[in-house]
C-alpha cells in the first residue's frame, strides 16, 4: 500500500482530467489526508453543499468508522433532465434525501429535535462516479474523489418524511432500487457532525443525506422516484 497523499492526488486529477478509470485498493492513507486530498482538488470552486456516504451505523461498523464520510458538492453537479451519461466516467445512481438547511449551522451546532426542521426536504437522486475501476477502492481513495461525487438530481417540491416511508427508484417502469427512510440513521446526528467537520454549515446549501438503498448501475431511459405522500421526481437519462 502506498501513503503518500501527493502521489494520491495526482492519480485522482489524472485520471479526472483524462476521464479515464484507475486501479484502485493502492493507496491507504488516514482520513485526515485523504480530505486533504479532497479539498486540494476543489480548486476554490464555490461549494453549494455536501454530500454523505456511508450513513448506516452497520456501513461505518463494516469500514472501521464511527461516522459518516462526506464529499463537496458544486453548482455544475446539480443536474436538469435531459441527464446525459456522457458527463460521467462509470455512473451509478442511487435514491436519496436532500436538505437545503434554512439558517446557518455553526460548527458546535448540535440540532434538536426534527432534523426535517433544519430545512425544506426534497426527493434527490445521486449519479455517482469514480475513477477507481469497478468501484474498487480503499476508504482513502473514495474520499480523495469526493466520495464518488458525479451530479445529482433534486426535487423542486418540499417533503414531510417519515422514518415509515420508503423510496423507490424504478428505470422505464421497473424497479431498481428501494429502501426505508429509516436507514438514513440519525440525520440530525450526521448534520452536526458534518456542521463541525467542515466549520459550519450555511443557509441555503443543500445537504444530500444518503442513500437507504444499493446502487445500481446507470442507463438510459426514463428515471423516476417515488417517495413520500404520492411524491415524484422523474427525469430522462441519456446517453
Amino acid at each position: 500500500m502506498i501513503r503518500n497523499r501527493w502521489a494520491l492526488l495526482e492519480r485522482v486529477k489524472e485520471a479526472r482530467e483524462s476521464r479515464s478509470t484507475t486501479s484502485g485498493r493502492v493507496y491507504d492513507l488516514d482520513l485526515a489526508d485523504a480530505y486533504r486530498v479532497q479539498g486540494e482538488l476543489a480548486g476554490g470552486r464555490e461549494i453549494a453543499g455536501y454530500k454523505l456516504g456511508l450513513v448506516s451505523s452497520a456501513k461505518q461498523v463494516q469500514m472501521g468508522l464511527e461516522s459518516p464520510i462526506y464529499g463537496r458538492v458544486y453548482p455544475e453537479m446539480i443536474l436538469r433532465s435531459p441527464v446525459s451519461l456522457r458527463r460521467f466516467i462509470q455512473p451509478k445512481m442511487e435514491p436519496e434525501l436532500a436538505l437545503r438547511l434554512g439558517d446557518d449551522l455553526p460548527p458546535g451546532a448540535s440540532l434538536t429535535g426534527e432534523w426535517t426542521a433544519a430545512g425544506e426536504v426534497f426527493l434527490a437522486v445521486d449519479f455517482l462516479d469514480s475513477v477507481w475501476d469497478g468501484y474498487k477502492f480503499t476508504l482513502a481513495e473514495v474520499v480523495a474523489d469526493n466520495t464518488s461525487g458525479g451530479g445529482f438530481l433534486l426535487g423542486d417540491k418540499p417533503l414531510d418524511p417519515s422514518p415509515e416511508d420508503e423510496l423507490r427508484m424504478y428505470l422505464d417502469e421497473d424497479l431498481v432500487s428501494e429502501g426505508p427512510i429509516e436507514a438514513l440513521g440519525d440525520v440530525s446526528a450526521h448534520l452536526s457532525w458534518l456542521a463541525r467537520e467542515v466549520g459550519g454549515l450555511e443557509a441555503g446549501q443543500v445537504i444530500f443525506l444518503g442513500s437507504p438503498a444499493a446502487a445500481v448501475e446507470a442507463r438510459p431511459g426514463t428515471l423516476e422516484l417515488r417517495g413520500p405522500k404520492g411524491s415524484v421526481l422523474s427525469a430522462e437519462i441519456e446517453k
